[in-house]
């Protein structure tokens, strides 16, 4: 908890609100802008004395309720409710359920990238790719209904979704942590989604490997890195594998490029023109 920074966030966000923001009136006898510690108290529905401490840098550790409160009373976007969460000590609050839905933005963003992308929730389930993504890694639109998913795709074999990843034994075995363990971190944020539930169930029967792993407790979040891919028509093209976090829906952008001037740079251009003229978007 960061009592000075949580004292001089609160006062500044109090100065900034207009009293006709949340229904009160200006009034004649206000000397400074904003609310005052009374009004941003009865909106929070506490009491002025523990508002008056916390902008002094002296009150206690405030709890979540009091936290949502605060941040209600003070008409905070999520993310200065996030940072408030953050300098209390608190981690955020979520919904409780990971999001599938694809902003429209990033839909675009999609469309306008030269290079392969796709988009996986939380839980590592595919939710949009660009057209070169496919002619990359292989045509999503095949895989099983259910799991167009990045986990199942590693622990689980199935000739409709071949895996055209190089890996040495090491980066096998890495890869194996990494995915386990990304997937505990996701439970652990999100112990109430079903989806999440049922795949985590799911692996843990139909796969060993997994399920041993699962047993080891290990937490980590997907990191970039560096990929050979065995594509069919162009031979093998070593990317780079960028991992961009969307905080706000807790899902990541993942784009593939490749070092200018290389023979993998001249393979995914040869991609570009051989693979991607029947693909479509989903």
């Amino acid at each position: 908890m960061d009592r000075v920074e949580l004292a001089a966030t609160l006062r500044t966000w109090r100065a900034r609100l207009d009293p006709a923001a949340v229904g009160l009136p200006h009034g004649p006898r206000r000397r400074t802008p904003g609310l005052r510690r009374e009004e941003v108290a009865a909106l929070a529905g506490i009491s002025t004395d523990y508002l008056v401490r916390l902008e002094q840098g002296r009150g206690p550790h405030p709890s979540e309720s009091v936290l949502t409160a605060l941040a209600r009373a003070l008409r905070l976007t999520d993310d200065e409710r996030n940072h408030l969460f953050h300098l209390a000590g608190t981690p955020p609050p979520r919904a409780g359920r990971i999001t599938g839905t694809v902003r429209p933005s990033i839909e675009r963003l999609l469309d306008r990238l030269s290079d392969p992308a796709i988009l996986h929730d939380a839980k590592g389930e595919i939710l949009a790719w660009n057209p070169l993504a496919a002619a990359l890694l292989g045509d999503f639109t095949v895989w099983p209904p259910g799991h167009r998913n990045v986990v199942w795709w590693r622990f689980t074999s199935d000739a409709r979704c071949p895996n055209r990843l190089l890996r040495t034994p090491e980066e096998e075995e890495a890869a194996a942590v990494e995915a386990v363990a990304e997937l505990r971190s996701a439970a652990a944020r999100y112990p109430h989604d079903p989806g999440l539930r049922s795949l985590v169930a799911e692996l843990r029967r139909v796969s060993p490997d997994f399920e041993w792993r699962w047993q080891q407790r290990e937490a980590a979040v997907r990191r970039s890195s560096r990929k050979r891919i065995a594509h069919p028509q162009v031979g093998t093209i070593e990317v780079d594998c960028d991992v961009l976090h969307l905080p706000d829906a807790d899902q990541r952008l993942v784009v593939y490029t490749t070092q200018p001037g290389t023979a993998s740079a001249d393979a995914l251009d040869l991609l570009r023109v051989l693979g991607t003229q029947d693909l479509t978007h989903s």
